[in-house]
């Protein structure tokens, strides 16, 4: 038989990460150490009262049925983690979803409010998934530049007027992946006004939240007078709480949102394991604990990092949250050749900025997924391309 793929399939390009894998691997068996900073997966186990929580849950013999969506103890612990840590009060029947990891939820999210043709504002660069949820739906992607001289946020103003009009989803991702840029309430004010004004969808991607190293609380696009009118947060616990395998994260904000989204995925699910849900309420109830432990760690990575790249003469792009380092280097290549011949030379794994859109080239993507003596060893190795590459 000749089997042949749909012309939807045009959409799943061959990842850059498959490509960056096999050559690790190569080197890898040529006796190479690998230090892995490409993807963004936290390196540190879950807490252990997580593990705890999910571990004997699952022993109950009343557990392995569908849950339908997401249990009433996982939807108020939503409810109660927001109103903690970002006094944002949330109706656990009416503003929260749950889904299988952040990723489904966005795919998807543009399946639900676009017909073919319809445009969706997203940034450039960006996290590859919005782009694949885009194209599903036969929707057309209206791409904003993140440049610094705009302290990489997309700049409203300088969307047409014609686009605006037929934009029906704008999505912002703060702190970002791969650029690590954080909001203002100047910016959230702004798009509030242009999402009003245009009558446009705001999904605010909120999976690295917690990754903040300044102030005392992450900040929440819902903490934003008048952003529940318009749209919706999407948040993960695969960064925060280290359980990216266990596909758990929620939708909060706009009813009118969430119940579509609600009808869409009663449709295409039938919910997450229920110890699953426990542990993640479990995580959501000792937020403060488990993510002040998170913060100190990675601020540690980032700050070190940062230094050691700025050291080998690398424009570090300023941040002050974020999981990942976005870094120019100082090699006249391009970004794909370049992370290929590191990978060669150094055993360093990172992406090419051009991943996420063609604002990215010359950039890269570093991970803080590493303990600070891998980082510290990382540098170390790095230094030998001064000696083959640097112009």
């Amino acid at each position: 038989m000749n089997m042949t793929s749909s012309k939807r399939m045009s959409i799943f390009e061959p990842s850059i990460f498959g490509r960056l894998k096999e050559v690790a691997v190569k080197q890898k068996e040529q006796g190479m150490e690998i230090i892995d900073l490409s993807i963004g997966s936290p390196d540190l186990p879950p807490a252990k009262i997580i593990r705890n929580v999910l571990s004997e849950k699952s022993t109950s013999e009343d557990v392995y049925g569908y849950t339908l969506g997401g249990t009433e103890r996982f939807h108020q612990a939503v409810v109660n983690y927001y109103k903690r840590r970002s006094n944002v009060t949330l109706n656990p029947h009416t503003e929260v979803l749950k889904t299988m990891g952040s990723q489904e939820g966005l795919v998807h999210l543009p399946f639900a409010f676009c017909d073919a043709g319809d445009i969706v504002l997203t940034t450039n660069p960006a996290y590859v998934a919005y782009d694949v949820g885009i194209k599903m739906a036969d929707a057309i992607p209206y791409e904003m530049p993140l440049r610094a001289e705009n302290n990489f946020l997309p700049d409203l103003d300088a969307i047409p007027e014609d686009v605006a009009k037929k934009a029906k989803l704008l999505i912002l991702n703060l702190p970002g992946n791969p650029v690590p840029a954080m909001p203002t309430v100047e910016f959230f004010e702004k798009v509030i006004a242009f999402a009003k004004k245009h009558n446009i969808i705001v999904i605010h991607d909120a999976a690295y939240s917690e990754f903040y190293f300044s102030g005392d609380r992450p900040f929440s696009f819902l903490s934003i007078s008048g952003a529940k009118e318009v749209g919706i947060e999407v948040n993960s616990l695969s960064k925060s709480f280290s359980l990216a395998g266990a596909r758990i994260a929620y939708m909060v904000g706009n009813k009118e949102v969430i119940h579509i989204m609600k009808q869409l995925k009663s449709n295409l699910d039938y919910g997450t394991f229920e110890p699953i849900q426990e542990a993640a309420a479990t995580a959501l109830d000792n937020a403060e604990a488990i993510t002040d432990k998170l913060r100190d760690e990675f601020k540690k990575r980032h700050h070190l990092l940062t230094k050691g790249l700025q050291s080998l003469g690398w424009n570090v792009t300023p941040s002050t949250g974020g999981m990942f380092v976005w870094a120019n280097y100082p090699f006249e290549m391009n970004d794909v050749d370049f992370v290929l011949k590191a990978i060669e030379q150094t055993g360093v794994v990172m992406v090419p900025g051009s991943a996420f859109g063609t604002e990215g080239k010359g950039y890269v993507r570093v991970a803080l997924v590493q303990d600070v003596a891998t980082l510290e060893k990382a540098i170390l190795q790095l230094t030998k391309l001064e000696k083959t590459l640097r112009i």
